[in-house]
């Protein structure tokens, strides 16, 4: 096996891959890397037996074909560190040697046969979403989840499959996160048509997503998930368990409804959470017309009060909230966006929304804790 790379590309593809080996296992194998160079490409294979990756390398030139396995560590800080544009990668003599012009390295080489297998997409019925989308909805749900829970499947975000329409949500009981975007089925219905893809798949899949606007293949079977998108395929296996019934926490009305700029909100949740700490996250959202004033007090700390200016008509409304909560949501929006906040009462879930069909329902703390 031999192949000369693009440094930089390879660089890139190794950063990615190496996101779903895992630093601690039973299996060191795993701990690897496999290279695979064969039918006039060279790819990129990881995975920690949950979750798989095959990343296709841009930009090479193969010599000799082949396969090995590369200490995903050692040799993603060896490329990374290289300063010339190409590297060469061969296996000779039972030694992974990595060249550059002033550098080189020689690995043990291990057997590639005990590296499991990661699944190609091959399917011919699957979903198609748009880049951007699908970017958008891992960055606007996933934070939402709860991967120590063992409640039900929150530990991913459920996908449901609806014609035209895939809808992601999270949650981890005490907020929400919804998002809706447009697809295109190819082919017949998915074999589950509301899978809950685990959090450590969605992250990978968000840095596979190319700059580039392009289409993310979905194909769904009964008890795992594959995505084809840009240069990588994953493989995931599903959530087991039942998702909540998270439509159900929705309010289907609001009493009053204001809408906020991003950047200036969110500004003022970060001043209010300097103060706070771990046993008095609280920040009293109290508003009043045209004003929103946020108080956070701590007997070890200190107190705080910040005003923010409002388009809001009406009776005083005090609201007690985790800023974290809040941030979460802020922080994933473009600063100049503006938002809508839908609330009841001091006691029920407040609703945010934007006007791309982004819902996020935060729950109130309790004043009696």
């Amino acid at each position: 096996m031999k192949l000369h790379c693009h440094r930089p590309a390879l660089a890139a593809a190794l950063q990615v891959v190496s996101g779903v080996v895992p630093s601690r296992t039973p299996k060191e194998v795993l701990k690897n890397i496999k290279l695979e160079v064969a039918g006039g490409k060279a790819t990129l294979l990881g995975t920690d037996s949950e979750v798989g990756i095959r990343y296709e390398i841009p930009g090479v030139e193969i010599e000799r074909e082949g396969e090995t396995l590369l200490p995903a560590a050692r040799v993603t800080a060896i490329v990374r560190e290289l300063s010339e544009d190409t590297v060469d990668l061969s296996l000779a003599d039972d030694a992974v040697w990595i060249k550059s012009e002033k550098s080189e390295f020689r690995l043990s080489a291990q057997d590639p046969s005990e590296f499991p297998p990661v699944a190609e997409f091959d399917d011919e019925h699957y979903v198609a979403i748009g880049t951007k989308a699908l970017k958008d909805a891992i960055k606007r749900t996933t934070f939402a989840t709860d991967a120590e829970s063992s409640r039900y499947a929150l530990g991913g975000v459920q996908l449901e499959l609806t014609g035209d329409k895939i809808t992601f949500a999270a949650t981890d009981t005490r907020r929400l996160a919804v998002f809706e975007a447009t697809c295109r089925s190819q082919g017949a219905r998915a074999e589950n048509q509301a899978p809950v893809i685990p959090t450590k798949a969605l992250s990978l899949i968000e840095r596979s997503i190319p700059d580039a606007e392009s289409e993310a293949l979905l194909a769904v079977h009964a008890n795992e998930a594959l995505v084809k998108v840009g240069s990588s395929t994953i493989y995931s296996r599903l959530v087991e368990g039942r998702f909540p019934k998270y439509r159900d926490v929705i309010p289907a009305r609001a009493e009053k409804s204001i809408d906020l700029l991003v950047g200036p909100f969110y500004s003022a949740i970060r001043q209010a959470q300097i103060v706070t700490e771990e046993d008095s996250r609280g920040v009293d959202f109290k508003f009043s017309t045209g004003l929103l004033t946020l108080t956070s007090k701590s007997a070890d700390v200190g107190q705080s009060v910040i005003q923010l200016p409002i388009s809001y008509e009406g009776g005083e409304l005090a609201i007690l909230f985790d800023p974290r909560f809040i941030a979460d949501f802020l922080r994933v929006l473009e600063p100049e966006k503006t938002m809508r906040l839908e609330l009841i009462d001091a006691e029920s879930a407040a609703v945010f929304r934007t006007n791309d069909a982004y819902t996020y329902v935060v729950m109130p703390l309790s004043r009696d804790r």
